[in-house]
């Protein structure tokens, strides 16, 4: 009996030792899962950040295409080794680019919280640049992606190469923008009023965004207003010559001298009043501009002049649901500037220009120009160049598959008395046969074609045709050009004329 009974007791001390085991080997249980919820209150796209009362959106687009006859990036053939129209010219270039934004907004008691990040990563193909040693010795290399130089027309970053671009980094509180965003002057399609072409004229444009400090009055029935401080130095200067420093062989390439910027002492001033209704858009901006030089020589003792302001304005207008077709749409805009060129020639256009092409009674012939904010000689004061233009586009939609867009830009650059005299009777156009004139005019025509054959995903192609209309005539002698590989010798001075086209995908997400 007794064996029995310890034998009873030690299987049920093992039982109990069994279920203990099992036990402790079962799950605990889990806290309820937090699902990512839909947010309503901004728009199709946003959800609730888990755990939090703000909302994001993630967004972009992956890129791929191919420029002809472009200098590298999307735009014209206008100066450099793109120009020359000889051996040393990429025909062709090819560009990926993924682009991804992050909208976040959280709903306070001082109305909406929004912080807007906009980042790009690019793969362009390399280009030249030339650097000469001796006549019949010049060294032609490129600076690759990576920045580093690679021989000929080889890729210097076929492995790790490529760049991040920031477009936008700004934050909306209150009704201010403070950080990276689009300038207020722009109309609301920048540079693109129906192209993918990057260096219209004819208007401002920061597609890659510039830092400012703006308050914007909303006084309802889609009227705005808006008053910025913005940072100049990247978006809003061309150049100011120093005609002390001219040479032929930089009249050639499109410089009166040398870009004799100063440091920043203001900011520019932009304001802007807006009408947005279902017929469309009208826009008015205005903006100051502070020319800030250094000194006439090389060193402080040799003087300097004094600042002075220049300004721009800019009238845009934009037409909806006109009778041609559903979601046609024209958008047109207007510009003067006084002191301040890049309200005109955007951020992406082109300020020089050194274009080489046929004679019958030269080596080849020349057309060369170059824009500017302003122009001195020794001694003497600033002399604000004055520009205008205008561009626009017509958008017709076939079907909901298909859209064309027919679009054109002209702008002209004028140089006062002064300024003429100053860059006329520089020694760089001593061989020079006929008329000295530095103003010109640059116009521009394009179609592009759209082809959307499944929701955000779009084929296009892009063609457009340039004309400068420079003011210069009869010869003149150049030295040897090494970095476009130009002989020394007789060019003639007449208009210029090129063409771009753009092959792109792009699949928006």
């Amino acid at each position: 009996m007794k064996m029995v009974k310890s034998l009873l007791l030690g299987t049920a001390a093992g039982l109990i030792a069994v279920g203990g085991a099992q036990a402790a080997d079962l799950p605990v249980k889990a806290k309820a899962v937090e699902y990512v919820k839909i947010c309503t209150l901004y728009g199709a796209g946003f959800y609730y950040i888990p755990g939090s009362d703000t909302c994001i959106k993630l967004g972009g687009y992956l890129r791929a295409e191919v420029a002809l006859n472009a200098g590298g990036n999307y735009s014209g053939a206008y100066s450099s080794v793109a120009a020359a129209n000889n051996r040393l010219a990429n025909y062709y270039s090819t560009r990926a680019r993924e682009d991804l934004n992050i909208d976040t907004r959280t709903a306070t008691e001082y109305g909406v919280v929004r912080t807007y990040f906009d980042a790009v990563f690019t793969w362009t193909t390399d280009i030249y640049t030339g650097s000469g040693t001796t006549p019949g010795a010049t060294v032609y290399s490129q600076l690759g992606s990576t920045g580093v130089s690679a021989p000929n027309n080889a890729s210097s970053g076929t492995i790790s190469g490529g760049s991040l671009g920031v477009y936008y980094a700004f934050i909306q509180f209150a009704g201010f923008t403070m950080g990276k965003s689009v300038s207020q002057f722009d109309a609301p399609w920048i540079n693109y009023p129906g192209n993918n072409f990057d260096q219209l004229v004819g208007g401002s444009g920061t597609t890659n965004g510039v830092n400012q400090f703006t308050y914007t009055a909303d006084f309802g029935q889609g009227v705005t207003a808006s008053i910025s401080a913005q940072d100049q130095s990247l978006a809003f200067q061309t150049n100011v010559w120093n005609t002390a420093a001219m040479s032929t062989a930089g009249v050639l390439g499109g410089a009166y001298g040398a870009n004799d910027l100063g440091g920043t002492t203001a900011p520019d001033i932009v304001g802007m009043v807006r009408v947005d209704q279902a017929w469309g858009l009208f826009q008015a901006s205005v903006a100051a501009h502070d020319n800030h030089v250094g000194y006439y020589g090389a060193t402080e003792a040799t003087g300097h002049p004094e600042d002075k302001w220049g300004w721009a304005v800019q009238l845009a207008l934009s037409i909806k649901n006109i009778p041609t077709g559903a979601g046609d749409q024209i958008n047109i805009s207007g510009v003067y500037t006084d002191g301040a060129s890049r309200y005109n020639f955007q951020e992406l256009a082109a300020t020089s220009y050194s274009m080489f092409g046929s004679s019958s009674s030269a080596y080849q012939s020349i057309g060369f120009a170059g824009v500017s904010d302003a122009v001195f000689g020794a001694g003497g004061g600033l002399e604000l160049t004055k520009t205008y233009g205008f561009r626009g586009a017509y958008t017709h939609n076939w079907n909901p598959y298909w859209n064309s867009a027919l679009y054109g830009a002209w702008a002209a650059v004028n140089y006062s008395g002064t300024a003429k005299g100053l860059i006329c009777g520089s020694a760089a156009f001593a061989s020079l046969t006929g008329t000295c004139n530095p103003d010109f005019n640059i116009g521009q025509i394009g179609v592009i074609t759209r082809w959307t054959p499944v929701k955000n995903l779009t084929f296009s192609a892009d063609f457009v045709y340039s004309h400068l209309d420079q003011k210069y005539s009869g010869t003149i002698t150049a030295p040897t050009l090494a970095s476009v590989a130009k002989p020394a010798a007789a060019y003639e001075l007449k208009d210029q004329d090129t063409y771009s086209l753009l092959l792109r995908a792009q699949r928006n997400w």
